[in-house]
């Protein structure tokens, strides 16, 4: 009795950490996963809000904060080499962007929004 007591209490713990903890933690990292297509969606959200910013003139130190949450947002990408080299490039354009509103050029970090938005378009299709 003390032997299938034992059996049923370790059983019952056994499978109810294994329930809990591959729901609780979905990535390996911490983050939370998506899809490679809502991952770009995310993105191009985040480089929308960074442009509009960017054309009021928002204060650079919060341009950068947001063009820095869409270059993280990439990581949220996970999908085959060439989407992953393609996402890079595009990323490029997005650091590129904050080191023009660095400088203060705001019209040169439009254009590299404006093509960063266009590289994180292309991937759609190339998954």
């Amino acid at each position: 009795m003390k032997l299938l007591k034992s059996a049923v209490v370790a059983l019952t713990l056994a499978l109810s950490l294994g329930t809990f903890s591959t729901t609780a933690v979905a990535c390996e990292d911490g983050r939370t996963c998506f899809g490679p297509e809502q991952a770009i969606d995310l993105v191009l959200g985040r480089i929308a809000e960074a442009m509009k910013a960017v054309n009021e003139g928002a204060d650079p130190e919060e341009i950068q904060k947001l063009i820095k949450k869409a270059k993280d947002g990439k990581k949220e990408i996970n999908a085959s080499d060439i989407v992953s080299r393609h996402a890079s490039k595009a990323a490029g354009h997005l650091k590129k962007a904050k080191k023009a509103v660095k400088n203060g050029d705001l019209v040169k970090a439009s254009e590299h929004l404006s093509d960063a938005e266009d590289g994180f378009e292309g991937l759609k299709s190339r998954l």
